[in-house]
């Protein structure tokens, strides 16, 4: 008799190992981002006081960390499976420091640019999440994962509200030497609190794998998730140009931009989950996409034509962040849908590339155009990447509702690869089946309202 999806409620607790695992690794990505976050609403505020400053200077010192960690991301995840996952984490926190300090003493906007550039080439995200694997069974890692995930959320709210604070405390140089602070910090997690592997393996489900980058990058429904994660942090990054002027022309001090920013973000955080239901439950994905581009338009198009009012600055920021937040949970959701069986990680290797890419030119673009044509030019240059983005969902089709799966499996002889996968595959439920020997794993990609776990849990133990 088949067995529905609740069945996958036995899924085993985390072991205290993880348990430590999972918040070692979530503490260092938390630190890490809240300290590249901190200064986005502060530092166009602060940056007339640095030698060279020019508009276009400052957004690319706001963006300049989004470049390098682009560039670098992937590699560092490659190098960590030839040298190990501790010491490419070490190296990229100890990079993180140095350009923190550069920043932190820099008096010149070119210094600036220089250690926020330092600062992302500490990309370590990669090999964190490899380590996390390392350091969870199948089982449960999509747990340990998730944990990572919300630390970055949190981090960029906690960002938003404590940038303004710690900037009238301490000044953005004081702010810089926390963040070389919190990179101390990481090192002393890394040491103490995370678990030395028992041995390293390639994981694609975490990880990028090169021979896969290809077929990823010749997938069109990819494409546009990532081109939606481009935009979209292209956007982000460049209302920080000028929105921590916007709200200083409303006449709200400095120091004060937390007032607005806490009860926006909290908002936001409650007004995202029906529309996250919509798109993961009821199927209306496409709908939720469209429907938040289209939001963001018009609220950045709000910015660039009506008059300052804190009022309407926190009602348009409102649905700016209820957007943001939004898509920054669909849209990593969709990438793991629409990836194929074991290609997960080299998918969201190039879409946390795009991400970061957008983040740079986000800030490049944002500054170019307060430098030629003012502030209100910003808000258009979003507007018009939340409409490209309108016009690219458009054309997406939603991938289908699978849900990847890793299934273990014991010792395997070559020869008995094809006939497992073809057992798997007859399986009612399961649609793509990769067999990774080098893992002990099957790749699955799942339909949860079909899948007949009894007779797939026999299939692997039959193995």
């Amino acid at each position: 008799m088949s067995r529905s999806a609740p069945g996958r409620a036995e899924i085993p607790p985390l072991t205290a190992l993880e348990r430590r695992a999972a918040a070692g690794l979530a503490g260092i990505f938390a630190l890490r981002m809240l300290g590249l976050f901190m200064i986005l609403p502060v530092f166009a505020l602060y940056a007339h006081d640095l030698a060279g400053a020019t508009p276009l200077l400052v957004g690319l010192a706001i963006g300049a960390y989004g470049l390098t960690q682009a560039l670098l991301q992937i590699p560092f995840g490659l190098l960590s499976d030839r040298i190990g996952r501790k010491p490419v984490i070490y190296a990229g926190l100890v990079l993180f420091a140095l350009g923190s300090v550069i920043a932190a003493v820099a008096d010149s906007i070119h210094w600036v640019i220089i250690g926020r550039a330092l600062q992302g080439s500490g990309a370590v995200a990669a090999a964190i999440i490899a380590l996390t694997a390392d350091l969870t069974r199948e089982t449960v890692r999509t747990r340990a994962m998730a944990a990572i995930g919300i630390s970055v959320a949190l981090s960029f709210a906690a960002a938003l509200v404590l940038g303004p604070v710690l900037g009238e405390l301490i000044g953005v140089s004081g702010i810089f030497w926390l963040t070389g602070a919190f990179a101390l910090l990481g090192m002393l997690l890394l040491a103490r609190v995370v678990p030395a592997p028992a041995r390293s393996a390639t994981h694609r489900d975490a990880e990028p794998v090169p021979g896969q980058l290809g077929g990823v990058l010749a997938d069109t429904t990819l494409l546009r998730l990532d081109a939606g994660i481009f935009l979209l942090h292209l956007t982000m990054v460049s209302l920080f140009v000028v929105l921590p002027l916007s709200l200083a022309e409303a006449g709200l001090p400095a120091a004060d931009h937390w007032q607005v920013y806490l009860p926006v973000v909290l908002a936001a955080i409650v007004l995202m989950v029906p529309f996250i239901i919509a798109a993961e439950r009821a199927g209306r994905a496409r709908g939720v996409l469209l429907g938040s581009a289209a939001a963001l338009a018009a609220a950045l198009l709000g910015f660039a034509l009506a008059p300052s009012s804190l009022w309407l600055l926190a009602l348009l920021l409102t649905v700016m962040f209820t957007v943001f937040n939004l898509l920054e949970a669909v849209l990593p959701s969709l990438v793991s849908k629409a990836a194929g069986a074991g290609a997960k990680g080299t998918a969201m290797g190039v879409f946390a590339s795009a991400q970061f890419t957008g983040a740079f030119l986000g800030g490049v673009l944002g500054g170019l155009a307060h430098e030629r044509f003012g502030p209100g030019a910003v808000y258009l240059v979003g507007a018009g990447a939340a409409l490209v983005w309108l016009a690219v969902a458009w054309t997406l089709r939603p991938p289908g509702q699978l849900a990847t799966h890793l299934l273990p499996l014991g010792a395997l002889p070559a020869a008995a690869l094809p006939a497992l996968r073809e057992r798997l595959l007859a399986v009612p439920g399961v649609e793509e089946a990769v067999i990774a020997v080098d893992e002990g794993v099957a790749h699955l990609k799942v339909d949860n309202r079909r899948i007949d776990w009894a007779r797939l849990s026999a299939v692997a133990a039959g193995s």
